[in-house]
């Protein structure tokens, strides 16, 4: 039964009535999304309880923000309710019954408005969902709307002339990252207990890293893609984010696994990732980051990444500094990154140059110059990175670094210029911790491991071997224990 528009008012307005507990965040908001999925499967929390309190929390936390950028809260109760009346006649649940979910502004969302950050979409609604999304939704979870992105997901800086910019949560000043910005904000705010991304070069892992959350860049073709023009390329990936990694790992046992719409699809069933984390890493074998092959990294992020080194050591890992030979990682990358960019979004240049933003045409004019040679000779570098980076990690199990350059900057900067010094060549040169790895596809998870004397986070970046995303969670989650980080709850959020 659809319910009227009295009745959507009234549900609305008891949902964001102020919750009773003397805590501005409501309690449930502060539940780990295993803990939450848990007690609504036990029925100790209903559905519509989950919902109602996350909305109040987005609509006290989010106008300090802007993390969520559309919200759909009438369909949400409506389909909260469902889930509650559905609980008590179904067998069986899907792993994410009841959780609410907010969706990146890049996913397609039927019936619900998708811009991509571009003016030209401003008023898109799509016809059907993603494969993500509508695998989400079987597996339970009840969308509330969508999060803020970067125009077209282009920049880890999250701003666009549609919504304007996304805020970080420990310093309104200073971005947020990119491009799954608000998805980010919204996690560290207390406003979502998981949330969907995508990395192409960096865009799980460097807003996990400035907001306090975990992100993980998955193998490609381990969360499947669907709809999108290029089924084969494997730079750009989609994947999960939470407040734990533990968190992260049950959200991406419900949307990891193999589809036909999507040709790289691995084949191992998403379960794989609903186990224990728990593991012994005595004798382990880390490679510890030296210095990228002479890239410039801000002394603070420098200071509190190494500082972890000692957190492997009790692990009972052995670490040792060593890197791989990343000789050809940011040609391949930028050749690669604007090809793809000349493909999907060469069209809406032409036919709207004056509303896209001068970095993606700058990306589309020159996927455009390149040959055949140049595509190829990408290819060719890109194989032989990949070969350097197996033989490798035949040595080491995990190779960790930092994840970003630089800590959180200005919010009114679109990009970073220059690190110690260094002067930046492109938008995206900062980025490089990052995207060396995209280029290689090996699985990366960014993990929160300390904070900058101004308060703000920075994360640490653990790579594991080929395909072997299950061993990076549990080496996150060993992390994660023993590195014993305070867990500030976000400025904004409180």
């Amino acid at each position: 039964m659809k319910l009227s528009r009295r009745e959507a008012s009234a549900l609305i307005g008891a949902a964001l009535a102020p919750p009773s507990a003397a805590s501005a965040v409501p309690d449930i908001c502060q539940l780990s999304a295993i803990e939450m999925a848990a007690r609504i499967r036990a029925k100790h929390l209903s559905a519509r309880e989950a919902v109602s309190a996350h909305l109040r929390q987005i609509d006290r936390v989010n106008p300090k923000v802007n993390a969520i950028v559309t919200l759909v809260a009438a369909d949400a109760l409506e389909h909260a309710r469902r889930a509650d009346e559905d609980q008590a006649h179904r067998a069986s649940l899907g792993p994410l019954h009841g959780l609410p979910i907010a969706h990146k502004d890049l996913q397609p969302t039927k019936g619900i408005r998708t811009t991509f950050g571009s003016r030209i979409y401003k008023d898109f609604v799509p016809q059907e969902d993603s494969l993500l999304v509508e695998r989400i939704a079987k597996a339970g979870a009840i969308t509330l709307g969508k999060t803020n992105t970067p125009e077209f997901g282009a920049g880890s800086q999250t701003f666009n002339e549609v919504f304007g910019a996304t805020h970080n949560p420990y310093d309104l000043s200073k971005t947020c990252g990119g491009s799954s910005g608000g998805a980010a904000v919204s996690l560290a705010c207390c406003m979502l207990p998981i949330a969907d991304g995508s990395d192409m070069g960096g865009s799980l892992r460097n807003p996990a890293n400035f907001c306090n959350v975990v992100g993980l860049r998955p193998s490609p073709g381990r969360v499947p893609s669907w709809p999108g023009g290029m089924g084969w390329f494997t730079l750009s990936v989609e994947g999960p984010m939470a407040r734990s990694v533990a968190d992260l790992a049950f959200f991406l046992s419900a949307i990891a696994g193999p589809d036909a719409r999507s040709p790289i699809a691995l084949s191992d069933p998403g379960s794989r990732f609903a186990g224990s984390l728990e593991r012994s890493f005595k004798g382990v074998r880390v490679a510890w980051w030296k210095d990228l092959g002479g890239l410039p990294v801000d002394r603070r992020v420098r200071t509190i990444v190494d500082s972890q080194r000692r957190v492997f050591e009790s692990l009972g890992c052995i670490v040792e500094e060593a890197e791989p030979d990343f000789t050809g990682a940011d040609e391949t990358f930028k050749t690669l990154r604007a090809w793809n960019f000349a493909l999907g979004k060469g069209p809406d240049v032409k036919q709207h140059r004056e509303l896209v933003k001068d970095t993606v045409i700058q990306e589309v004019e020159r996927g455009e110059k390149l040959t055949a040679m140049d595509i190829g000779h990408a290819e060719l570098k890109r194989t032989e990175l990949y070969q350097r980076v197996r033989r490798f990690m035949e040595r080491y199990e995990f190779f960790v670094l930092p994840v970003n350059q630089v800590p959180p900057f200005d919010v009114r900067q679109p990009y970073v210029t220059e690190i110690e010094g260094v002067k930046m060549q492109t938008y995206i040169d900062w980025m490089k911790s990052c995207y060396y790895i995209s280029t290689v596809g090996n699985p990366a998870l960014s993990v929160p491991c300390g904070f900058t004397p101004q308060g703000l986070p920075v994360g640490i970046q653990i790579v594991g071997r080929h395909r072997d995303d299950w061993g990076v969670l549990q080496m996150g989650h060993a992390f994660e224990q023993a590195c014993g980080l305070e867990r500030r709850l976000a400025p904004a959020a409180r």
